[in-house]
């Protein structure tokens, strides 16, 4: 058997869902002052999920007051971290999924990689096993290099936002919180518990409470026992409702109508032929000059 390259392969998926992200603070928490936004997007990839393909793209803002010291700093959308990790087309609820797969199910890798196969995620055993690996990793995290990450943070915008977000995967009893930088776009850990409450939030966000760096804000969805600890483990910080998650729940019918509007119009009007170009001949006259005028008869002398 020829032996085939290893190398990623090139995969379309052109009835992919979009989301496009905007930046999770609207205001420059310096100075106070809106944010502007740029054109450029600082990601945009397609991954795969456990509901299908998605592409997903972030939006940058800046700081445009030239008396702020955070002037032309950047801010992204770190949300797009919520859906995959960096340089992974696999969405974090395939990670979570496959964890919990061979942690409480003990499922083994091959198993879980004919699971997803079935479920048309593209993914060999190898794969499988990197995934689990990321999936580990983005659950203990090396506090080391999470702390230089973090104080690199505070040094650039002057302090941190924290957001934590929760998923959870089909087949799943159990939670997947991710916690994250908002500013850096960085998740920096992760905790997967069948039962959580308040207390089990609490003692995993302590450690970070201790780092005794400034902290601007929080920020989470409506989940109470989640907000409960946030404001228990920085109480004298604001919390915020994520924007992104309350939008999305106001747009989600509208979006699914809105693709299904777009794949009936694709199978319509796709077989159309193109609207042919007719060319005026040169010797006509242009449309504005009216009819042209009879020859009238030269007189003879």
């Amino acid at each position: 058997m020829e032996k085939q390259a290893r190398h990623r392969p090139h995969r379309e998926y052109p009835d992919a869902k979009r989301l496009v992200l905007d930046p999770d603070i609207e205001n420059c928490p310096i100075c106070g002052q809106a944010l502007k936004a740029r054109r450029n997007w600082h990601s945009r990839k397609t991954i795969q999920t456990l509901n299908g393909p998605l592409f997903v793209a972030g939006k940058t803002k800046e700081c445009v007051n030239r008396t702020c010291r955070n002037h032309r700093k950047r801010y992204y959308a770190g949300g797009v971290w919520l859906y995959s990790l960096p340089g992974s087309t696999y969405g974090l609820d395939v990670l979570a999924w496959i964890g919990w797969q061979h942690e409480h199910e003990h499922r083994q890798l091959v198993e879980i990689q004919r699971q997803l196969n079935q479920r048309g995620i593209s993914v060999n055993e190898r794969n499988v096993g990197k995934l689990y690996r990321q999936f580990l990793a983005l659950l203990s995290a090396s506090s080391e290099n999470v702390q230089e990450d973090l104080k690199k943070t505070v040094q650039e915008y002057g302090g941190l936002i924290w957001a934590v977000d929760a998923l959870q995967p089909e087949g799943a009893s159990g939670l997947l919180y991710v916690l994250y930088e908002v500013q850096s776009g960085k998740p920096v850990s992760a905790l997967q518990q069948e039962h959580c409450n308040q207390s089990d939030l609490e003692s995993w966000l302590r450690p970070y409470q201790t780092l005794q760096l400034p902290v601007l804000a929080t920020l989470s969805d409506g989940e109470s026992t989640l907000v409960a600890a946030f404001k228990a483990c920085w109480p004298d910080v604001p919390h915020q409702r994520c924007q992104a998650h309350f939008l999305n729940n106001l747009a989600e019918d509208v979006l699914d109508y809105d693709d299904e509007l777009r794949k009936n119009m694709r199978q319509d009007l796709g077989g159309l032929p193109k609207v042919p170009t007719q060319q005026r001949p040169a010797t006509d006259p242009p449309f504005w000059a009216g009819p042209t005028p009879p020859e009238t008869p030269s007189s003879s002398k």
